[in-house]
C-alpha cells in the first residue's frame, strides 16, 4: 500500500526472454499492472491476446457484444476502483464498443480498450482486407482521451503503462490502444516490463484553501455539491459537512457519498427546482466537488444559478472554466483538498435549525414531482428495504431509474449506484450488472431498467446465465420508450415509433425471454410479489427478470 492509499502493482514474474510475439507482450504488461480480468469477443484478429490470457492469470468473461463488454468493464472499474479492461477485434467490433466508451469519457471511467489494427505495412488505399476500415485510430480519438497506435512489439509495453499512467494521474478517462495485427504475431525484442509509476498526490494551492476555507467559515448557509470526483473523499466530505453546518446534495454519480438518510442530506437534488431556488436564492457559498455542474446535472440547459461565491475542487483544472466558472479553484486529489479544508475551517458550528431546513426543501422536493413519481415510490421501498446495505444497483436511462430511484432510493457510500450520466446510453443496466457481480461475487447485485433500455443489450442474459450468479433484473415495464412519448404529448405531437411492441403486436414477454436464455422470469404486480420475487432471485443462481407493469394494459 503506497502513501496515496493506492495499491502497488506486483512485480512481473521474471520471463525467460525478451523475445516474444506482440500478443504475448500485451497480456504480460497487462498482468504487470495488476490486470486480472478482462471482458471481450474473441474474432479472427486478436486470437494471438486470448492465447496468453491463460498464462499470465487473467481471467475472461466473454459478453454477447462488444458494447456488453464495454459496460462490464466499465462497471468493474467502478466498482473496484481499478481500471476495467475490454478487449475486442477490428473494425466492426471496435465500433460497437464505441458507446461504451463515450459513457466511460462522459462518466471518467478508467477503461481501456484493447484492439488489433491494420496491418502496420497496410497501404493506405482500400485492399478489401476482413474488417478494413479507414482509421480506427480517428473513430475512437473521437469518444475516449487517448487512441494510441504502437509501431513495435517494444512500444505495446510503454503503451500500456503509459495508459496506467494516465488512469493514476489525473481525471480517469478511456484509453484506446491498436496493436497492428502483424505485430501481434511477429516475435521481437519486447524489451523490460515498464511499470507505470505510483501516483503522486496532487495538492491544491494551500493559499486557495485558506481563501475557500474563510469563504465557507462565514458564509451563513453553505453547501456542498458533490459528484462523482468526490467518491474517494466520502468521510472527509462528511464530517466537511458536518463541521460547517452545510447542506450536501448531489449529482448522479455522487449519489450515496453522504448516507442519504444523513439530517444535512438532499440527495440527488440538483435538478429539483425547490434546491435550485435555495442554491440561487438562500445559499451563500457552494463548495462543488467533483462535478462538472453541467446540464445532465441539472437538468436543464440554463447554467445553475448561485447566490455565493463557487468554489470548485477537481483534478481536472478544465473545470475551473467549465459552464460554471470558479470563484475560488482548487485545482488537486478531492480526498486530500477536503481533508485540507477541514483543517482550515475551524470548529463545528452550532446549527441546529439546519437539519430543519434539509427536511423542508427534501419535502418540497418531493411535492414538486409526488404525482409523477407516486408508482414507483412503494417498489423502491421494497428494494430498500430487501437489500443489504452494500448492495450495488446498476441503472439504465429509464424514467424509473432517473425520476425514480436517483431521488428516492436513499444509498450511503457503502453501497453503490451506477448510473449513464452526461452521455445518456441505453443498455447499460445489465451488462454492467455483469460487470459488478464479476467484480464483487459476494455483494448483492441488482439491474434496474426500462423495457426499451433492457432490449438494447437484452442478449447479455445470455452471459449472465454463464456465470452461474444470482443477478436479479427489476424492468418497469411501460410499453415503449416512454420518456419520448411523454415529450411527445407535451409539445402537442403524435406519439410516433415510441410503442414497443406497437399497436396490434403483442407485447414482448420479457419474463418469458429470460427463460428461454436459461435464466428465470417473473412478473410482479405489486410490491409484496416484488419483494417475494427479489429474495428469491437474491438466492438463485443466474439472472431473473422481474417485469412490473406500469400499465394495467400491459
Amino acid at each position: 500500500m503506497t502513501a496515496d492509499g493506492t495499491t502497488r502493482d506486483a512485480a512481473p514474474a521474471p520471463e525467460p526472454g525478451t523475445v516474444m510475439t506482440g500478443g504475448r507482450a500485451l497480456v504480460r504488461a497487462l498482468a504487470a499492472h495488476g490486470v486480472t480480468q478482462a471482458f471481450g469477443i474473441p474474432g479472427t484478429h486478436n486470437l494471438e491476446i486470448y492465447r496468453h490470457l491463460d498464462a499470465y492469470g487473467i481471467a475472461h468473461l466473454n459478453p454477447r457484444h462488444e458494447q456488453g463488454a464495454g459496460y462490464a468493464a466499465d462497471a468493474y472499474a467502478r466498482v473496484t476502483g481499478r481500471p476495467g479492461v475490454a478487449l475486442t477485434t477490428t473494425g466492426p467490433a471496435l465500433l460497437n464498443i464505441a458507446a461504451a466508451v463515450g459513457q466511460a469519457y462522459s462518466d471518467s471511467v478508467p477503461l481501456l480498450v484493447v484492439s488489433p489494427g491494420m496491418p502496420l505495412r497496410h497501404p493506405r488505399q482500400s485492399t478489401g482486407l476482413l474488417h478494413e476500415m479507414r482509421s480506427q485510430t480517428d473513430a475512437l480519438r473521437a469518444v475516449a482521451a487517448v487512441s494510441h497506435r504502437v509501431s513495435t512489439v517494444a512500444e505495446i509495453g510503454a503503451a500500456v503503462a503509459r495508459a496506467f499512467t494516465l488512469f493514476r494521474t489525473g481525471r480517469p478517462r478511456p484509453v484506446h490502444i491498436e496493436v497492428p495485427l502483424d505485430l501481434l504475431t511477429e516475435a521481437a525484442e519486447a524489451g523490460p516490463v515498464r511499470l507505470a509509476p505510483p501516483a503522486s498526490t496532487a495538492v491544491a494551492d494551500p493559499a486557495m484553501v485558506a481563501e475557500a476555507a474563510e469563504t465557507l467559515r462565514t458564509a451563513r448557509r453553505p453547501a456542498l455539491v458533490l459528484g462523482g470526483g468526490a467518491r474517494a473523499a466520502a468521510p472527509e466530505c462528511r464530517a466537511l459537512a458536518e463541521q460547517l453546518g452545510a447542506l450536501v446534495v448531489t449529482t448522479a454519480n455522487g449519489k450515496g457519498i453522504v448516507p442519504e438518510t444523513h439530517p444535512l442530506s438532499l440527495g440527488v437534488s440538483l435538478h429539483s427546482p425547490a434546491v435550485q431556488r435555495w442554491l440561487a436564492e438562500d445559499c451563500d457559498a457552494v463548495l462543488a466537488v467533483g462535478t462538472e455542474l453541467a446540464e445532465s446535472d441539472v437538468w436543464t440547459a440554463e447554467p445553475l444559478a448561485l447566490g455565493g461565491p463557487l468554489i470548485r475542487a477537481d483534478i481536472d483544472p478544465a473545470q475551473m472554466y467549465g459552464v460554471l466558472p470558479a470563484d475560488i479553484a482548487l485545482v488537486g486529489e478531492a480526498r486530500e483538498t477536503v481533508r485540507a479544508l477541514l483543517k482550515e475551517a475551524g470548529a463545528e458550528r452550532d446549527t441546529d435549525a439546519v437539519p430543519r431546513t434539509a427536511a423542508a426543501l427534501r419535502a418540497e422536493r418531493d411535492a414538486e414531482t409526488a404525482e409523477r413519481d407516486a408508482r414507483w415510490l412503494p417498489y423502491l421501498r421494497v428494494l430498500r428495504e430487501v437489500l443489504e446495505p452494500d448492495a450495488v444497483l446498476t441503472s439504465d436511462s429509464a424514467q424509473c431509474c432517473y425520476y425514480g430511484a436517483l431521488p428516492h432510493l436513499p444509498l450511503g457510500p457503502e453501497g453503490g449506484y451506477l448510473h449513464p450520466t452526461g452521455f445518456g446510453t441505453l443498455g447499460y443496466a445489465l451488462p454492467a450488472a455483469i460487470g459488478a457481480k464479476t467484480a464483487a461475487p459476494g455483494r448483492q447485485v441488482v439491474a434496474l431498467s426500462g423495457d426499451g433500455g433492457l432490449q438494447f443489450s437484452v442478449q447479455e442474459l445470455a452471459t449472465a446465465v454463464q456465470t452461474r450468479l444470482p443477478l436479479p433484473v427489476v424492468v418497469f415495464d411501460n410499453g415503449g420508450y416512454g420518456e419520448i412519448r411523454d415529450e411527445m404529448v407535451a409539445r402537442g405531437d403524435r406519439p410516433v415509433a415510441v410503442d414497443l411492441p406497437p399497436s396490434g403486436v403483442p407485447p414482448v414477454d420479457l419474463a418469458a425471454l429470460a427463460r428461454a436464455y436459461g435464466g428465470h422470469g417473473v412478473r410482479a404486480t405489486t410490491p409484496e410479489a416484488l419483494a417475494d420475487a427479489l429474495r428469491r432471485a437474491l438466492a438463485t443462481p443466474g439472472p431473473t427478470v422481474i417485469t412490473v407493469p406500469e400499465e394495467p394494459a400491459r
